[in-house]
């Protein structure tokens, strides 16, 4: 079945959220729509709307018009069965002694190694990305140091994949989070996937604001690898939800953009213990 996608650019969020709600009400109806920040530190926001039926392009055009887009791009995707291809070009990643693979290459866990199984359906946070990648090496970094984590939460989860490394490796439940009530799910599945339920507990949650995360802390190891915004945001919370001793994992940042989050942990008493970086992203790793 052929697929059409048509994206714009806009400069803020309240724009984007509401283009996204009125491109719901097109004809053809669109089969989804999403709104994302772009990683590039330009500061716009993306929306994008897949369809069946190519899209009404003067249609577009007015909505570009009215709530101040760039105009849209419209292209057509070619007839792929997408996750075969992921199943392909997704090779298990390893990451210190974590090894990440989907249920296709279950065959070549090593003796030894820790094995996380996550889809390739569900791409975001496989480990093949740099921030993923980064985090899991911070993780594996910690606990050859020595470093045993004995109340740890993971915040802006996604696949949980970095909740379920925590709990291979130490023997005290970890609690995740995320915003999104469909990450929140794929975690589910991922977490039982991988036989930690009971171990593993996800929660729907904005940061650290949920009575049960609260009542959790202090924490002393927090995931956080999501975007250099939300990060920063969060520094005053995390500084509350921690204590001395603690580690604080972040990532979902670009290189150019580790000094500005840096700078604001560092407000809240935080210290840089280590830094990595994977191509053109950073992982930190803080501690108070």
């Amino acid at each position: 079945m052929t697929t059409f996608t048509a994206t714009t650019k806009l400069t803020s969020s309240e724009a984007a959220y509401a283009l996204s709600e009125a491109m719901e009400n097109m004809d053809p109806e669109p089969t989804g729509v999403g709104v994302f920040e772009m990683e590039d530190g330009s500061n716009l926001w993306e929306v994008g709307g897949y369809f069946v039926e190519e899209p009404d392009e003067i249609e577009l055009m007015l909505m570009a018009q009215a709530f101040g887009a760039q105009p849209f791009i419209v292209s057509e995707l070619p007839e792929i069965d997408w996750v075969a291809k992921v199943r392909r070009d997704l090779s298990p990643v390893e990451a210190g002694r974590f090894f990440v693979y989907g249920s296709h290459d279950a065959d070549k866990l090593p003796e030894g190694r820790v094995g996380l199984l996550i889809e390739a359906s569900m791409a975001f946070g496989t480990g093949h990305h740099g921030t993923t990648l980064g985090c899991l090496r911070a993780l594996d970094r910690l606990d050859t140091a020595g470093f045993r984590g004995r109340n740890v939460v993971d915040i802006g989860c996604g696949t949980a994949v970095l909740a379920m490394a925590a709990a291979r490796i130490w023997p005290e439940p970890v609690l995740a989070s995320d915003i999104d009530a469909v990450a929140v799910e794929v975690a589910t599945v991922n977490i039982a996937a991988n036989d930690l339920e009971g171990r593993v507990r996800c929660l729907e949650a904005t940061g650290f604001d949920h009575p049960d995360l609260q009542a959790a802390a202090p924490y002393d190891l927090v995931f956080s690898n999501i975007l250099m915004g939300p990060l920063i945001a969060l520094a005053p919370d995390m500084a509350k939800v921690t204590s001395a001793g603690s580690h604080v994992i972040l990532s979902g940042l670009l290189v150019e953009q580790a000094a500005q989050v840096l700078a604001a942990y560092e407000a809240e008493g935080f210290m840089l213990a280590h830094r990595e970086d994977i191509g053109e992203w950073a992982t930190l790793t803080l501690h108070r």
